[in-house]
């Protein structure tokens, strides 16, 4: 059934890709946070119990704009979603997901290191991310046509986190 929900969303994830190109009117930040939303969708991260909200938070100075507090409160396949904006890294601890957005770039190495060893999905638009040790990189593409997905698989799968066949045949995978 989970593998039946990501066929039915995959679709979507493409065309939100492509939106920005044919809509001029869906920004990039509105765009990065659709899809930092719907990324628990195509990832595996171990065994969690549904009952609990999944927490997915952003740190730095409004990383997403203020695109990531519309959307709703409950994924497609039911999991709640709980949306922290988080001032240090010692917040972090009950994030499954973080948001590193671009005003941290200059702490990035250290905030990779903080977070290792912690079961959480890091991602940001910070560019070479994912070559330093992020595991998802939302970039934009050379022709500006849109979103490119970065993954570090290698960086993920040292946290014991796993993504799904559909997210990995969008993405482009980097080796550090």
């Amino acid at each position: 059934m989970p593998i039946l929900r990501a066929l039915m969303i995959a679709p979507l994830m493409c065309l939100a890709l492509h939106a920005q190109a044919e809509n001029p009117a869906v920004s990039e930040q509105a765009l990065k946070a659709v899809l930092f939303y719907k990324l628990p969708l195509f990832v595996y991260s171990g065994a969690g119990d549904k009952r609990y909200p999944i927490n997915i938070c952003t740190l730095g100075e409004a990383p997403l704009g203020d695109a990531a507090s519309k959307l709703p409160s409950t994924l497609a396949d039911g999991r709640r979603v709980e949306l922290r904006t988080l001032s240090t890294t010692t917040d972090v601890d009950d994030c499954q997901y973080v948001f590193i957005g671009r005003s941290e770039g200059v702490r990035l190495d250290s905030l990779l290191r903080r977070l290792s060893g912690r079961r959480v999905v890091t991602v940001s638009d910070i560019e070479g991310f994912a070559m330093a040790g992020g595991m998802v990189e939302f970039s934009l593409r050379g022709d500006a046509s849109g979103l490119l997905i970065l993954i570090n698989r290698k960086a993920a799968q040292k946290q014991g986190i796993e993504f799904n066949a559909q997210l990995l045949r969008l993405a482009k995978i980097v080796e550090p």
